[in-house]
């Protein structure tokens, strides 16, 4: 995207979730890294210390994918609020050192006018076997 180009919170936000499911379920670090601002913040749990900068998101992604061997990703449509803040739940179906898992969650995201995501928090929860949350997935 040409650096002076714009694009709306619905956008980013549209294209955050399609890339991640994407990238998640071939463990495409760099398709992933490409959606992030250089100075992004990610919290990847409440009480973990964020990630700071692409370098560090880069270097949390290969540590999770690297005993993950994912079977199916879904991520819902994004819902945006009037102040630009996105949010989408999602469920990753996989074998982790050759046993069945399932982490469902939600990811929060705040995009620059470029589309590219400053800040995102994620809340997920963990379950041996492969499962679906308590009902579908928000608006999928």
């Amino acid at each position: 995207m040409p650096e002076t180009a714009q694009m709306d919170a619905r956008q980013a936000a549209e294209r955050f979730v399609r890339v991640w499911e994407r990238g998640w379920a071939a463990h495409d670090v760099e398709a992933l890294l490409a959606l992030y601002a250089e100075d992004c913040v990610h919290r990847s749990m409440p009480f973990r210390e964020p990630h700071r900068g692409r370098d560090e998101l880069a270097a949390y992604l290969r540590w999770s994918f690297e005993a993950e061997r994912v079977t199916d990703v879904r991520f819902s449509a994004p819902l945006v609020g009037p102040d630009g803040v996105a949010a989408a739940e999602f469920r990753v179906r996989s074998e982790e050192g050759g046993a069945a898992a399932t982490l469902a969650g939600c990811v929060f995201a705040r995009f620059d006018a470029r589309g590219l995501a400053v800040e995102t928090r994620d809340y997920w929860h963990s379950a041996d076997g492969h499962r679906e949350p308590a009902g579908r997935l928000f608006l999928l």
